[in-house]
């Protein structure tokens, strides 16, 4: 089992939250990102890397992440990747990615990219804020300690 952090674009927060639950369950975290990223004082984390370009972190992470792995990202089309593995998928806000939902904010983003290019929307999601943060670390919190029990909470 090993927890992957999409890491471009992931809230410091959010990765402090997965550091704390993996010196907790002694559980391995992989930091993917295209620039290099600061050092970590835990055996438990590592970062990888990846060369410059489009999803190539996201490729990294769809092509090294198991069904026993948890992935946080707030990409959909790598969570829909991830979820078409076995893998389990959460997002910064707390909200799991299931083969169930997937595939509808895959067509939501997609139509909401539609409508702001066409101008018809402006802006994107809320400002992340502390409710956020509270309902990430209850949801990663439970979804690890069921999985460390041998049981995935979806």
């Amino acid at each position: 089992m090993r927890i992957w952090i999409d890491a471009d674009a992931c809230p410091r927060v959010i990765k402090e939250i997965a550091f704390r639950a993996s010196e907790r369950l002694e559980i391995p975290v992989s930091l993917v990102a295209n620039t290099s990223l600061a050092k970590h004082h835990s055996r438990l984390i590592d970062s990888v890397v990846v060369g410059e370009g489009f999803d190539v972190a996201d490729d990294y992470i769809a092509e090294h992440a198991t069904p026993e792995d948890v992935v946080i990202t707030a990409d959909i089309p790598l969570a829909a990747r991830i979820v078409a593995k076995g893998a389990v998928g959460i997002d910064p806000r707390g909200e799991f990615y299931t083969e169930e939902n997937v595939g509808e904010r895959l067509s939501m983003r997609d139509l909401m990219m539609e409508l702001r290019d066409g101008g018809m929307v402006r802006g994107g999601p809320a400002q992340f804020g502390a409710t956020d943060r509270q309902r990430f670390a209850s949801s990663l919190d439970t979804l690890l300690t069921r999985m460390v029990k041998g049981r995935k909470l979806l």
